[in-house]
């Protein structure tokens, strides 16, 4: 009787384990979509320090799933070794040389393509939680070679029937949603001259071409949904980059930008709650950009 008693237990308790899985999976509600660009990947392996606190921050914020670029130097099993520590099992890199995108969640990945050329730097496709992922990281110097970057992203989705997709990462571009506000930045507009070769004005203007073409898919910066004024939502260039490149601590002010997205599909816009622009002081000097995270509702509608 008393082995017979245990035995019931036992049966209960896993019971009981099981339930709360289920019921913990069951009040999931929200998705966390993080796009981040790390900044010449820890300054190739080197810089230990800034990626000991990145790392940590990350986990903190608890993504679901994180978009990287610039994972210079990073191999696919490097990745892992890191996503570990924020929690995330499943890993993707475009490629092991330049200047790699990749992606991380806590669900499987499918790689759908990797895609070198006719990119500066690449694309990586991957579909985890059921949504299709376009990774990107657009050319730096060119509005020209940007522009193509997004005829080709934009008719490659185009042409696949996805039922959600997000397009986030380092487009090096700007909204037209902040032209009032970028037009009042002629300093920033004399820097952009690059060279002859490239530029990254169009007839030596700011050119807001690259990300027009993505919201003519269409698809949506879900930021609209945020309610902040465009001086509210830079993402570069941060704190970090003081001393570098001839950057003050005044210059980094003045020439602050949006150039970090999140797009979505209608249907799957319409599902962001919240977005987050992470470009306080806590932030400030992990990378040379801001993160970025969206939240979308995952409840059924009855």
């Amino acid at each position: 009787m008393l082995n017979l008693n245990k035995f019931i237990l036992a049966l209960l308790f896993i019971s009981s384990i099981s339930t709360i899985g289920h019921s913990q999976q069951k009040e999931k509600s929200s998705l966390k979509i993080m796009t981040y660009n790390i900044w010449n990947g820890f300054d190739w392996g080197k810089d230990i320090e800034r990626k000991s606190n990145l790392t940590a921050w990350v986990k903190a914020q608890n993504p679901d799933v994180l978009a990287l670029q610039e994972l210079c130097g990073y191999t696919e099993e490097q990745l892992k070794e890191d996503a570990l520590k924020w929690g995330h099992e499943y890993v993707a890199i475009l490629k092991t040389e330049g200047y790699p995108t990749g992606i991380t969640s806590n669900q499987p990945i499918i790689v759908k393509d990797r895609i070198k050329k006719p990119f500066w730097h690449g694309l990586l496709h991957c579909e985890t939680y059921g949504i299709d992922f376009y990774i990107v990281h657009l050319s730096p110097s060119d509005a020209d070679i940007r522009l193509k970057e997004a005829q080709y992203i934009t008719k490659l989705i185009s042409e696949n029937a996805h039922k959600n997709y997000l397009i986030l990462g380092d487009f090096n571009a700007f909204s037209p949603f902040d032209a009032y506000w970028m037009e009042s930045k002629p300093a920033l507009k004399d820097r952009s001259k690059s060279n002859e070769k490239y530029s990254n004005l169009r007839l030596g203007e700011f050119d807001y071409a690259v990300i027009s073409k993505f919201l003519s898919i269409p698809a949506i910066d879900v930021s609209i949904n945020t309610i902040m004024p465009s001086n509210k939502n830079f993402t570069f260039p941060t704190p970090a980059l003081i001393g570098k490149y001839n950057n003050t601590a005044n210059s980094i002010i003045k020439n602050r930008q949006r150039i970090d997205y999140i797009f979505a599909n209608p249907e799957l816009a319409k599902k962001c709650m919240k977005v987050t622009f992470f470009n306080q002081e806590d932030t400030s000097l992990l990378s040379d950009h801001y993160p970025v995270m969206a939240e979308f509702n995952t409840q059924k509608t009855p």
